[in-house]
């Protein structure tokens, strides 16, 4: 589950750090503190999103590996 935690990160943290600076972007702050806080958030936030998703996903699955053909 380790390994679909990073792959879902690898997608997920980009995204909502992207989030968080079109946010901050939006609401006028467009200095530099200010857009390395909301990406930093966006990037604090997607760990525990992946690892959520990634747990999800695994248990719709019940464990198993699907056969290769």
């Amino acid at each position: 589950m380790t390994r679909l935690t990073m792959i879902l990160f690898s997608v997920i943290s980009p995204t909502l750090m992207g989030v968080g600076m079109i946010f901050a972007l939006v609401s006028g702050y467009d200095t530099l503190n200010p857009l390395l806080v909301a990406i930093a958030i966006g990037f604090v936030v997607s760990i525990p999103a992946s690892w959520i998703i990634a747990k999800q996903v695994f248990s719709q699955n019940d464990g198993k590996r699907q056969p290769q053909r």
